[in-house]
């Protein structure tokens, strides 16, 4: 099992310890890049940008911004 299909897992399985930076790396494999133009966006070309609050002074995202970005990308048939 890949980087990719790791992150997946870890994602479906809503832990509390996804931090952003897992879901940053996630992103890239689906051709989403961070754009700070603002706030914190990940843009694609093949897909709709995805606005995620940049979490602070931790690192793990919220509970609800893990089923956000599962929401999403279940929406956009890349899980």
């Amino acid at each position: 099992m890949g980087q990719k299909e790791k992150l997946i897992e870890r994602l479906k399985s809503k832990p509390k310890t996804f931090t952003f930076d897992d879901a940053e790396s996630l992103l890239r494999y689906f051709a989403y890049e961070r754009s700070n133009k603002g706030r914190t966006m990940f843009v694609s070309e093949e897909h709709p940008p995805i606005m995620m609050h940049r979490p602070h002074p931790r690192k793990e995202l919220l509970e609800y911004q893990v089923k956000q970005l599962i929401q999403i990308l279940e929406q956009e048939g890349l899980l």
